[in-house]
């Protein structure tokens, strides 16, 4: 199930959390999500598994345009500049070319 945005987007209702989803692990719990059909996958720089969540997603066998990803600024980033540098960090680790919604 999804809703529907102001924008014409739509955001799944149910999403795939990956607090402490790294390493093998948690490339493997990531590619069940997707695989029991999550498709809205939740990260934020802070919890250092963007990388792993980047490659659970890559091998999982969904395509990118099927799954909507939420990653976080945190604190420390604040303001115009680092927020740029830490959104940019982000893509980098994650290897996508967007981000379907940056908190």
């Amino acid at each position: 199930m999804e809703k529907n945005l102001n924008d014409g987007n739509r955001i799944p209702i149910v999403g795939f959390g990956t607090y402490k989803a790294n390493e093998e692990e948690g490339i493997k719990s990531i590619q069940s999500a997707l695989t029991l059909s999550y498709r809205l996958i939740d990260t934020t720089a802070i919890y250092q598994n963007e990388e792993a969540v980047g490659k659970a997603i890559k091998t999982s066998g969904v395509v990118r345009q099927e799954i909507f990803i939420t990653t976080k600024l945190w604190r420390e980033n604040l303001g115009y500049k680092q927020t740029r540098l830490a959104l940019d960090e982000s893509l980098r680790k994650l290897d996508l070319n967007y981000i379907d919604l940056y908190l």
